[in-house]
Order: C-alpha cells, then structure tokens, then sequence
C-alpha cells in the first residue's frame, strides 16, 4: 500500500517558471536554477548561449539568479573574440 503524495507535491514535471526543488522536477530540456530567493525551471543553454563558468563549488551557490548548464555535447568556454585585443570574459555554450 502506497502513501498518496502531499498535494503540494506536483504529479507532473514542471514547466518553465513553475517552482521547483531539482531539477528532475522539472521537463526535458529545462533544469531547476535560484531565481532570487526560490527556484524555478529555466531553459538548459543552448549554443552560443551565455553561460556561466563555475570554479570549484562556492560563491556561485549565492547567485541570486543561476543559469542552466549548458545542454548535452555543449561546454561553457571563453568566447574568441575576433580583434587584436581579445578582452572579453564573456563565456558561452560551444561544440566540445
């Protein structure tokens, strides 16, 4: 005999913007991420898509606002520049 789930509990994965705890709360493709002081599925990132490189784990559990990863295949990498200067910090999603 099974416990019924509380009813706060949601039966079905979590759309983009709906609350979450995890990610395996949420649909395909999405993935749970802060949103100021709660949670909520985001988009995973597609390519060239601005992402964030995490260095070890720390201070980037205090963003009040995380991105997805970037989806399956894809790496967060330093964006090329084309220019003698190459300054940008800028990271996205890129073929590994």
């Amino acid at each position: 005999r099974r416990t019924p789930a509380p009813a706060w509990l949601p039966t079905a994965k979590g759309e983009e913007g709906d609350f979450c705890l995890r990610s395996s709360d949420c649909a395909v493709g999405l993935c749970c991420a802060r949103h100021f002081w709660s949670k909520i599925c985001k988009p995973v990132l597609r390519e060239g898509q601005v992402c964030t490189r995490h260095r070890r784990k720390g201070p980037h559990g205090l963003e009040i606002f995380q991105r997805c990863q970037c989806a399956e295949g894809l790496a967060c990498r330093l964006q090329r520049e084309h220019g003698p200067a190459d300054t940008s910090r800028l990271h996205t999603c890129q073929r590994h």
